[in-house]
């Protein structure tokens, strides 16, 4: 289940495919050069909103895989631009880190924690949740009636080196709809479409001509195929063989690799 070709671009994970914790995975280096020697464009994407582009691109160039913040796109990214394109004079109350929360005011995104006048409630990865924030939520979404509630991403759960992990976006979610009564209506990560969007923007490439690259089934793989593209997933993080056997249609990817170097075929960038 390895590729037989080499594809006209290629989108990348970045946690559990590209590094794991502070430490590059198995055959990164070799892979994403032999492209970039080739001449293929790469792009690097994360349902992590706790970092920002720049943050990715120091730790990349920290592990000895220099890129440009351009090819790195995560939801702090769309997030920012969904909220700047479709709801521009919007009141948003954001559960969330400073990295997003920085990004949206560098944007000019109205925030506030007045439920009375509160647009959109974002539910997000944000290790400083608490019962106010929860309050506040509930407040906008089901006292008042006039938030929606929107997502980062639908992770259950971050996992760390070692096997142990914390809980996500969606854990945050879950809170919310279980209290307001109000279902999250939209979601600004893998596997939807506004990722989807932004994953291919400026590629002008094909979807079928594009390869996504990751260790999860739900996020993306999902992604690659609602999206068209072909994928791969990479045995190294999250999603086990076996998961990938007994996925459904929606989640089952193209290739299953051990490691990164399985992804492209003998001679491509001088090898």
């Amino acid at each position: 289940m390895r590729p037989d070709r080499l594809f006209a671009a290629y989108v990348f994970d970045l946690d559990g495919t590209i590094y794991l914790g502070d430490e590059l995975l198995p055959g990164v280096q070799e892979t994403i050069g032999r492209l970039r020697a080739s001449g293929v464009p790469v792009r690097f994407l994360s349902n992590n909103p706790t970092k920002d582009p720049e943050q990715y691109a120091d730790k990349l160039g920290r592990l000895g895989l220099p890129t440009p913040v351009g090819d790195i796109a995560n939801t702090v990214v769309t997030t920012v631009r969904w909220l700047r394109t479709t709801h521009p004079d919007a009141a948003v109350f954001a559960i969330a880190e400073e990295p997003l929360l920085r990004a949206l005011r560098d944007a000019g995104v109205r925030l506030s924690e007045d439920p009375s006048e509160i647009d959109i409630v974002i539910a997000s990865y944000d290790r400083t949740f608490d019962y106010r924030k929860l309050q506040i939520a509930f407040d906008a979404l089901w006292f008042y009636r006039r938030a929606i509630l929107v997502q980062t991403n639908p992770d259950r759960y971050c996992p760390f080196p070692g096997g142990r992990g914390e809980p996500d976006a969606a854990a945050i979610t879950a809170a919310i709809e279980a209290c307001s009564g109000v279902a999250c209506s939209v979601n600004l990560g893998k596997p939807g479409p506004i990722m989807v969007a932004q994953a291919i923007a400026g590629l002008d490439v094909a979807p079928g001509d594009v390869c996504m690259v990751g260790d999860r089934l739900a996020t993306d793989i999902a992604m690659g195929r609602l999206a068209g593209m072909a994928s791969a997933l990479v045995l190294t993080g999250d999603s086990t063989a076996a998961d990938a056997a007994a996925a459904p249609a929606q989640q089952r990817p193209d290739y299953v690799l051990d490691t990164l170097d399985q992804l492209l075929p003998d001679g491509v960038g001088g090898r």
